[in-house]
């Protein structure tokens, strides 16, 4: 575990399916630990981290210098269920998101708009992941948009989700299911 980091939020970063040159958009970054940790394991990668809290945003850029001018961080202030691509910006690979009240149950009024959001933020295959226990909880951004079967305003439904080994040497086992 990296320095600074809690271990929710390692356990977290290190279940994502994270590789060499992913693009990443983070969803309620706050102070951006989770950010920087993810810069550091997609390589030539890129990692946008989002929060609606402009107070968060100025204190994760202040946190991760290195991270900025290495090329593979940015951060923005937005509002999930507001957030849109800038011209020319590339679609992601995955997004994730720990204790996002827009995207957790906490908000629902805000669910549908933030889950528009992030779908069209992400390449046609990309993935969403929240904090949920173990496994992640993986949601499937069509039904969680187009399903009758649920209230619009309904917490996504768990998913099975591959889990990275831990450098601890845990194994494939969930992967395998």
């Amino acid at each position: 575990m990296a320095a600074g980091i809690s271990d929710r939020i390692s356990a977290f970063v290190e279940a994502l399916p994270l590789k060499q040159g992913l693009r990443v958009l983070e969803i309620g970054c706050g102070p951006g630990v989770a950010a920087r940790d993810v810069a550091r394991r997609i390589g030539d990668g890129f990692i946008l981290a989002v929060d609606r809290s402009e107070k968060a945003i100025r204190l994760a850029r202040a946190r991760s210098a290195d991270e900025m001018a290495w090329g593979c961080l940015d951060f923005r202030h937005a509002a999930i269920e507001d957030f849109a691509l800038n011209a020319g910006e590339a679609l992601f690979d995955i997004a994730f998101a720990m204790r996002v009240g827009a995207l957790d149950g906490r908000h629902p009024e805000a669910n549908r708009a933030a889950l528009m959001r992030i779908k069209a933020a992400l390449k046609p295959h990309g993935r969403l992941f929240l904090d949920g226990g173990d496994p992640l909880k993986e949601i499937d951004l069509v039904r969680g948009l187009m399903s009758r079967e649920a209230p619009q305003n309904s917490t996504p439904k768990q998913l099975p989700c591959p889990k990275l080994p831990s450098r601890r040497g845990a194994t494939k086992e969930a992967s395998r299911k």
